[in-house]
């Protein structure tokens, strides 16, 4: 019998399967999410050399680095929300490796976004990409491809007005339908974090981060390049730092898809 990972291997070098990156590039000017006055902030991302070659470390170059857990692409744990905090395995170190690997279902609704930066998706549109594209399977990451990936301007991309960010995100009631209808892993999403820029003003505040990671789902952010990805056919691999009792984790998201 012919070994599956053996032809994987096979597939990959006859350019069958691409190797597609998801993931933005992480450095000082990576962009941070905004938070009010009255809350910690998370720092931006710093680079400082230990040695490069030189009297410090004649042979090697390193890097101290310091930045917030959930800094540009990134990983989020259950235990990253009130809701998920007591859950077992729910840390970005006691999470079983297995979890962080599946198909990829991509929810297209650049168009919309582009006419509205505040979109939801909905239940409804969930169906509606269901008809077409089958059920999504149980263990399935769900990536919302907005185009916001295509703002490579910090400003654009946090889309700040004076009643605080816009940017697209989920509607509660589709928020309950991936994690408890569906059991998919988790939500993907190219903005700076898995609920909409308003989120803060919805009932209840923030409702993916509640919905998902109270059911002990997981959450990716600035994701980038969906585009090269098919509506299903893709698998994803998304394996945070085993960081104890990690709330999440930079992470290089990586999928392997059908060329």
């Amino acid at each position: 019998m012919t070994n599956v990972l053996t032809e994987l291997v096979d597939a990959l070098t006859r350019g069958a399967v691409n190797v597609v990156d998801l993931t933005q590039p992480l450095g000082p000017a990576t962009p941070v999410i905004g938070l009010p006055p009255i809350f910690a902030a998370s720092p931006g991302v710093t680079i400082d050399v230990i040695s490069r070659y030189d009297e410090r470390g004649p042979a090697w170059y390193w890097n101290t680095l310091r930045l917030g857990e959930h800094t540009g692409t990134h990983f989020d744990a259950p235990i990253h929300w009130v809701t998920g905090r007591d859950l077992p395995g729910n840390a970005c170190d006691t999470i079983p490796v297995r979890r962080f690997v599946g198909p990829a279902c991509v929810i297209d609704v650049t168009a919309d976004v582009a006419a509205n930066a505040d979109f939801l998706l909905t239940t409804g549109r969930i169906e509606a990409w269901e008809r077409e594209h089958g059920p999504i399977p149980s263990g399935a990451w769900v990536l919302l491809r907005t185009g916001w990936s295509r703002r490579t301007d910090a400003a654009a991309f946090l889309n700040v007005a004076a009643d605080g960010p816009h940017s697209p995100g989920f509607d509660v009631r589709a928020s309950r339908l991936l994690a408890h209808d569906r059991d998919v892993l988790g939500v993907g999403v190219e903005t700076i974090g898995t609920d909409a820029g308003q989120a803060a003003s919805f009932d209840p505040p923030f409702p993916n981060h509640t919905v998902m990671h109270g059911a002990g789902k997981f959450g990716l952010a600035s994701l980038c390049h969906l585009d090269q990805l098919p509506a299903t056919g893709a698998i994803v691999i998304a394996a945070p730092l085993k960081i104890v009792q990690g709330s999440g984790s930079p992470v290089r998201v990586i999928a392997l898809a059908p060329s």
